[in-house]
């Protein structure tokens, strides 16, 4: 799996994903924050999902805040024990992955497009 920006990102997802993310960055990089502060993970990532997924915990219902995208919060860690990350990927995963207080890291998952992808949260 490509843990970088996959380039085949199409409009359709990138619009969608990104209006989305504009409503829920905040919530996302406090999550993240505390993530790593509490040493559960250097590496959380969120899940961007239309339904819901047995990846990490719902931290945003799309159906209350009129979303197109529930928010799972995960870390690399429970990727690897789900067999999403190989164990021989960690390290490809960890190279590629962007510094968290700049960037979050969301691993979308759809019909049709599942990739991860990481997108610079709005500077204040």
């Amino acid at each position: 799996m490509d843990y970088a920006n996959d380039p085949e990102l199409n409009g359709k997802y990138l619009g969608t994903i990104t209006k989305d993310f504009a409503t829920v960055s905040d919530t996302l990089l406090e999550a993240s924050s505390q993530v790593r502060k509490m040493d559960i993970s250097k590496y959380p990532i969120f899940v961007f999902a239309r339904q819901e997924v047995p990846l990490g915990s719902l931290l945003v219902n799309a159906d209350e805040l009129n979303l197109e995208w529930h928010v799972f919060a995960s870390f690399l860690e429970l990727f690897v024990q789900q067999g999403i990350v190989s164990t021989e990927g960690i390290e490809a995963f960890q190279s590629t992955y962007k510094d968290a207080d700049e960037y979050c890291c969301l691993f979308v998952l759809d019909k049709e497009f599942t990739n991860f992808v990481y997108i610079p949260y709005p500077e204040d």
